[in-house]
């Protein structure tokens, strides 16, 4: 096995620079530099990448960057001791010992372990003393080969497992923890030691499951069992969270396991004690999202806002299925096919169609077929409205909630409330399922809770109030709304357009712009030759939305000097993305430079959407892009309110670049785009 470190690897009293991404610069230069990597850029962007989830400073002066890379050939460990130390986020202030952790995609468990050794290393202070004491790089790197060579000592999985029947005698309280990072290198075992040494000064016997890039080892059942709480310091889904089901439960980002781990263990000491604590659900392997938005700190907007996002994106495979084979229905038998769709497949005779229907060129073999794909698509936009309001519910219930969202769902769709209806309806099913969740009922009791009483109750409940109280208003603030807006023409239609295509552009794929995309997929169930206006709005949304990523691509390539290598690789995808109506293809670059990206793409997007308001142009699928042609009216100026919207997002762009510059676009990398 090659060494991790070697004295060509460490720098030792020097300057590197004033931010985190000048010290990982550096030391990725020096990993190339050694032949352990194939290229400085690559590196780079991948660990300043990271570097941005979540900063890695931890207490005592040290900061761990660390990344998988494919630009890694080995498993390398690079350090520096700086003159000047650098604020890499930690708590208790700047960092002058740096170690860099580069490992490959594919690298093996052994080399992992090491890395993981030293990070574990990195929280004793005998260590960390010896570091800043050693006079050569020689020293460094037989401190840290010493580290890698002892066994830890910390009371994770690997260590006994079973409970300290000593420490029983005298009652303390049992723990149990998973620690899990993204990366599964470093903070997952720092994480890890820093807990149990904490719980150790307290008295309380506290036992980790790390579950890390080096493999994890699972708690014994007889540990979980014995325990009082459990502590999830974790930035992933924590695997196999139903063994800890019913237990009080503390959860909060694996950094806060290294800086705050005396508070954490107080916090679950204290949950123990609680009845009314949060506890992992009983329902399922996910916990619910409001208990972790609780234990983090969000408040009221930020869990709509997460509720909202999760029910559009189940939403849309509904409506991006169902919108496209309607069109093809369309395509196939013609625009007649809305009313005679039923009568055609009742005779299910390919060769007798009623003697009113218009003659065709494809004959009654595209009139049947045609028949067959609108019915699937419209049973398909039939659960949009139930599908929205079931998974809003299922992101603050978990799974308990999906029923009675979908009922309510359903409810508003009967009652024609629509979109606002369901909205509305999968809020209430999910918060009235999840207050019943938490209730503490009898043991023999926990059992039908999820699948019997809480979707029964919620379902009542939501329906009903649906029913009785809501659904009425709310579906008569649809109706006017849907009539107001088939009644647009001229001006009007094209203001519209303009504030469609500002939503669009402004937080691209986010809560903003999912609202403007669900405000026209949720029209497109009404259009009618008569009132196309539900089409045109559905074009306008989707060439805006087409705007930002392709106009992106296009300023890469008018003035490559501007961007970055990473955001140039970036652009290469764009094209595609952008011309697939995927908006988030732009958010590596406006998440590189939001002041600029953001404001040029909404001018361009604006400009767009008024543009194909004011040219009629209409689409029946909810997706695809240039993809779907043939299912946009007037592709023509589909395309030219594109282009103008690209051309325009484009060189504005490119000026706020040139003569609104507070710093070299060099300064940040980020992580190519693949499609």
């Amino acid at each position: 096995m090659t060494q991790l470190i070697t004295h060509e690897l460490v720098e030792l009293d020097q300057n590197l620079g004033n931010t985190p991404e000048d010290v990982i610069r550096h030391l990725a230069t020096r990993v190339a530099a050694s032949g352990r990597a194939t290229e400085v850029e690559g590196l780079f962007a991948d660990a300043f990448a990271r570097e941005q989830k979540t900063a890695t400073g931890v207490p005592g002066g040290i900061a761990i960057p660390h990344c998988r890379s494919t630009a890694v050939t080995e498993p390398t460990l690079a350090m520096a001791r700086l003159s000047q130390p650098v604020d890499f986020g930690a708590k208790d202030g700047p960092a002058d010992l740096i170690f860099f952790i580069a490992a490959p995609e594919g690298a093996d468990q052994e080399h992992l372990s090491l890395l993981s050794k030293l990070a574990r290393s990195l929280i004793r202070k005998d260590f960390r003393s010896a570091l800043r004491a050693a006079s050569s790089p020689a020293d460094i790197v037989d401190l840290v080969d010493g580290a890698l060579a002892d066994k830890p000592a910390v009371h994770t999985a690997a260590a006994a497992a079973t409970p300290n029947v000593a420490s029983a005698a005298k009652g303390p309280k049992r723990l149990v923890a998973v620690t899990a990072c993204p990366t599964g290198i470093a903070h997952t075992y720092m994480a890890a030691d820093s807990l149990v040494a904490a719980a150790k000064e307290i008295g309380v016997d506290l036992q980790v499951e790390t579950q890390g890039s080096s493999g994890a080892k699972p708690l014994d059942p007889a540990v979980i069992a014995a325990a009082d709480a459990v502590i999830f310091a974790v930035d992933v889904d924590v695997r196999g969270k139903e063994r800890f089901a019913g237990m009080p439960v503390i959860n909060a980002p694996v950094k806060r396991g290294i800086d705050e781990p005396e508070k954490m263990v107080h916090e679950a000491l204290a949950a123990a004690e609680n009845p009314n604590a949060h506890r992992v659900p009983h329902f399922g392997a996910e916990e619910q999202a409001e208990n972790a938005a609780a234990e983090q700190g969000e408040h009221i907007g930020q869990k709509l806002k997460k509720a909202l996002l999760t029910g559009v994106s189940y939403m849309i495979p509904f409506v991006a299925g169902g919108g496209l084979l309607i069109a093809l229905g369309f395509l196939m038998a013609g625009y007649d096919i809305t009313g005679f769709a039923d009568k055609i497949l009742a005779e299910n005779n390919l060769g007798n169609l009623p003697t009113e229907y218009p003659e065709l060129a494809w004959g009654p073999l595209g009139a049947y077929l045609g028949a067959v794909f609108f019915k699937i698509g419209a049973l398909s936009l039939g659960f949009l409205v139930p599908a929205l309001a079931g998974y809003i519910a299922y992101a603050i219930a978990d799974r308990p909630g999906i029923a009675p969202g979908f009922v309510a769902g359903a409810v508003a769709g009967y009652m024609g409330a629509g979109f606002l209806g369901g909205i509305v309806g999968g809020l209430l099913a999910g918060y009235i399922a999840h207050q019943i969740g938490r209730l503490n009922v009898a043991r023999w009791l926990r059992g039908l809770m999820p699948v019997v009483i809480i979707p029964l109750v919620a379902s009542i409940v939501a329906s009903g109030l649906m029913f009785l109280i809501l659904g009425g208003p709310i579906a008569g603030i649809t109706t006017g709304l849907n009539d107001w807006l088939s009644g647009l023409t001229g001006a009007s239609a094209i203001v519209l357009g303009i504030i469609l295509g500002l939503m669009m552009c402004f937080d691209l794929g986010g809560p903003v712009n999912k609202v403007a995309y669900s405000f026209a997929v949720a029209g497109l169930g009404a259009a009618t030759i008569t009132n196309q206006a539900p089409w045109q709005i559905m074009a306008a949304v989707m060439a805006a939305g087409m705007v930002p990523p392709l106009a992106m691509a296009l300023a890469t390539v008018l003035d490559k000097a501007r961007f970055s290598l990473a955001e140039r690789e970036n652009g290469k995808a764009a094209w595609l993305l952008g011309a697939s109506f995927i908006s988030e293809g732009a958010i590596p670059f406006a998440a590189a430079d939001p002041l600029r990206v953001i404001p040029a793409s909404m001018l361009g997007g604006a400009v767009t959407g008024a543009i194909s308001m004011a040219a009629g142009v209409g689409s029946k699928a909810p997706h695809g892009g240039v993809f779907v042609f043939f299912a946009i009216d007037n592709f023509l100026m589909f395309v030219v309110a594109i282009a103008v919207g690209t051309i325009i997002t484009a060189l504005s762009v490119l000026a706020l670049k040139r003569w609104a510059v507070k710093k070299s676009v060099d300064t940040v990398e980020q992580v190519p785009v693949t499609v």
